[in-house]
């Protein structure tokens, strides 16, 4: 089955097909390095870092490419607060990102293009858009010509009029339309410039991405990504530039994720509404922080909780856990009879089957995490049923489940450390405070099971109870009593 990708330009689900066999060409457009990266510039780069991981899971080679907006109005504003030129300003907070990335276990990109590094093929790209009439010189700034290119409007789906009618342009006298937007922005005191054919100044924000991803990805590539502010303009912008130098497509497929919000707002710096990274790892693991990303499929909006962080968190224990019970089994018996049923393991041989469906289907991370706790669940039940010495078989399954389970989790950026430390830890944790010990509980429960086979209903509610006293709830099942730590 073909990965098929919703493309945000034809508004439906296509084949990922790559211009070059085996090979994906992906452009995301990165931070504008001005703060420090809060939980939506994480899903961004965490949706992205899943895309290239499961890619090349699936056999493809990915050049993946990131770029650093490092000059920006915003950029230029906090640095003259700060009383520092602005290219320190945007150089602090890039390393700042590598920082919350690395924390995050993010991939690098094979390339980081910096927009101060490419000045001159930006200079280039304006020069081609003039010749061929789709941009103009006025009083040392210069403009593209929305009139000029027919397809303006489609990524978006807006028509001329009504973005016109609907947004907040800037009024200008330079302008021949009111839509017409920058490509080089003359040089203004105090400013950050570099020397042009139209005087000095700087770069917009828009050019600076299709004159990098030309550079490093060619005229034409595969997927071109980012959040959906970036939809318009800065996305409709860049196909205008890039086509409208070309005269050829510029992204086959266009990814855009959805927003984070908190209670259904939008979470942006501009609202004042946001958590930085670090803010959420001080008190969360960053697996933790993924599980609670990749809760939802990518388009979609997620909406931050500290309930949601709390069910990421209580679930990547239980992979953790299931996985550490595995790990600590004993050596098989090749004597023994297995006890494990032949549609429970065949339905444990098609994880991988049910796990690339999922993500197959435009990156269903969502349905791809059902699937994993769908085998932990049947790996539990398995592990209740397992006699103190395990058929040999049985002992393959279940190591071999493991080994794939891993795996595929891997593709999330999941379960990767050591098991055996995470679950012991967290049992650890949950147990604080708690007075009684491991192996007085487990008395109970006997205790407990015994009153209830005699129907002693009485002692079986007594020593529930007692243990409930104790923070100790037990949750009974076709398969035996377990019980976990009350939070």
């Amino acid at each position: 089955m073909a990965i098929k990708i919703y493309n945000t330009l034809t508004r439906k689900k296509e084949p990922l097909r790559p211009i070059e066999e085996g090979h994906v060409k992906l452009y995301v457009c990165g931070i504008t390095s001005y703060d420090y990266c809060h939980i939506g510039h994480a899903r961004s780069a965490l949706v992205f870092d899943m895309v290239v991981r499961y890619l090349r899971h699936c056999g493809y080679k990915v050049t993946f490419v990131r770029n650093f907006t490092d000059i920006d109005d915003k950029i230029i504003n906090r640095a003259n607060e700060q009383g520092i030129d602005s290219a320190t300003l945007a150089l602090r907070f890039i390393n700042e990102f590598y920082t919350d990335m690395d924390a995050l276990g993010a991939l690098r990109p094979d390339l980081e293009p910096k927009a101060t590094e490419h000045i001159p093929e930006m200079i280039g790209l304006i020069e081609e858009l003039i010749a061929k009439g789709m941009a103009y010189p006025s009083e040392g700034d210069v403009y593209f010509r929305v009139e000029r290119f027919d397809g303006y409007g489609r990524l978006s789906g807006r028509g001329l009029a009504d973005m016109q009618a609907g947004a907040r342009v800037e009024v200008s006298d330079k302008k021949e339309h009111p839509m017409d937007f920058v490509l080089w922005k003359g040089a203004k005191p105090g400013e950050p410039k570099w020397p042009s054919p139209w005087g000095d100044g700087r770069p917009g924000w828009h050019i600076e991405c299709s004159a990098m991803s030309r550079k490093y990805l060619g005229e034409t590539f595969d997927i071109h990504g980012g959040g959906k502010d970036l939809v318009f303009p800065h996305h409709e912008n860049e196909i205008a530039q890039s086509c409208g130098a070309s005269g050829k497509p510029f992204a086959n497929l266009w990814m855009h994720h959805g927003f984070v919000t908190i209670k259904d707002e939008k979470m942006s710096k501009s609202l004042g509404n946001f958590l930085t990274i670090r803010d959420v790892l001080k008190q969360y693991e960053p697996e933790v922080l993924r599980l609670f990303i990749f809760s939802t499929q990518y388009r979609n909006p997620l909406d931050f909780t500290e309930t949601a962080l709390q069910d990421a968190r209580s679930g990547l224990e239980r992979m953790y856990e299931c996985l550490a019970q595995i790990d600590g089994l004993p050596a098989g018996d090749p004597a023994g009879a297995a006890v494990v049923g032949d549609k429970d393991r065949a339905h444990l041989h098609a994880l991988v089957d049910r796990f690339q469906a999922a993500m197959d289907n435009d990156f269903n991370t969502a349905q791809a995490l059902a699937h994993l706790f769908d085998a932990v669940k049947l790996l539990n039940k398995i592990l209740r049923t397992l006699p103190a010495q395990p058929a040999t078989e049985d002992l393959q399954l279940l190591h071999d489940t493991a080994t794939v389970f891993r795996d595929l989790a891997g593709v999330l950026g999941l379960v990767q450390r050591n098991p055996a430390e995470v679950a012991a830890g967290a049992k650890a944790k949950a147990m604080d405070g708690v007075d009684l010990g491991e192996d007085e509980i487990n008395g109970l429960i006997v205790k407990r099971n015994q009153a209830r086979a005699a129907k002693d209903w009485a002692t079986s509610d007594e020593v529930r109870d007692y243990l409930l006293a104790h923070r100790i709830v037990l949750k009974d099942s076709p398969e035996g009593t377990t019980w976990e730590v009350k939070k």
